[in-house]
């Protein structure tokens, strides 16, 4: 069978599914995974129904090995949101890095039990649950519930918790695999796209941006601009994303901690 080069349009349609496979990669790294309503819905069961003082929500992010908290319920919920801790740190490091649920009645008994990173997050507990996200897969996080208000928690409360925990996991694994979806069309796209000589790329990608643009229009968010730019950056001058990082992070510094 002869394999026939393909036309100028069908170049010119995968490359422009390529730069808006570039702008969704983007934004969708930007957008924050501490927005996601389930893991806040599922954790503020948790808090209730357990009778808590707090409870919390630890993903796994492996380029780091670490924890990262993104979502909580209880008086120092905000404080620990963003919070990252070493994958393997106190109890929830070691319910995450064995993939085995514990209930300790006195934390300040355990020797697995870090007060640094209780202090961190605003509250030290006096009894926790953990349980780790985990399916077929392995282990992607941790959820923990902090001080049960009528006493210690029970082999129940951990079969409860072991049920909302494979919520959560499922929650997390369908984040991931959309990220995933994205930066595996961009990449195809990118190995489709054959010689594309006889097409304008800065035309091109003004009418992504435009699009792009549109989009933060109608939403109102102003992720979609900064994607935009970041994402021409990177096209047309990656040399350049270093000194784009060192302004944003010379912003943050300006920035009061309470509103970062």
């Amino acid at each position: 069978m002869t394999e026939h080069p393909p036309s100028a349009e069908t170049e010119a349609a995968l490359s422009t599914l390529v730069a808006v496979a570039r702008r969704l990669d983007t934004a969708r790294s930007l957008e924050r995974s501490t927005d996601d309503p389930l893991l806040d819905a599922i954790v503020h069961t948790a808090f209730t129904v357990m009778d808590a003082q707090a409870a919390s929500i630890a993903v796994h992010e492996p380029a780091s090995d670490e924890l990262v908290f993104v979502a909580a319920a209880g008086p120092s919920a905000g404080d620990v949101v963003g919070l990252r801790i070493d994958a393997s740190a106190g109890i929830a490091g070691y319910a995450f890095s064995t993939g085995q649920p514990l209930a300790v009645a006195d934390v300040a008994s355990d020797p697995r039990f870090d007060r640094s990173v209780a202090q961190a997050t605003g509250y030290v507990p006096r009894s926790l649950l953990a349980t780790p996200l985990v399916d077929d897969q392995g282990v992607v996080g941790v959820l923990e519930i902090l001080d049960r208000r009528d006493g210690t928690f029970t082999l129940r409360d951990l079969d409860v918790a072991a049920t909302l925990a494979r919520e959560v996991t499922v929650v997390v694994r369908r984040g991931r695999l959309e990220r995933d979806a994205v930066g595996l069309l961009r990449g195809a796209l990118s190995a489709l796209v054959v010689a594309p000589d006889g097409l304008d790329d800065a035309a091109l990608d003004a009418l992504v941006s435009a699009v792009a643009l549109r989009l933060d229009d109608d939403t109102d968010d102003p992720t979609w601009r900064l994607a935009d730019r970041l994402a021409r950056l990177v096209a047309t001058d990656p040399d350049r994303i270093e000194l784009a990082i060192d302004w944003l992070d010379a912003l943050l510094r300006r920035t009061p901690a309470g509103r970062r």
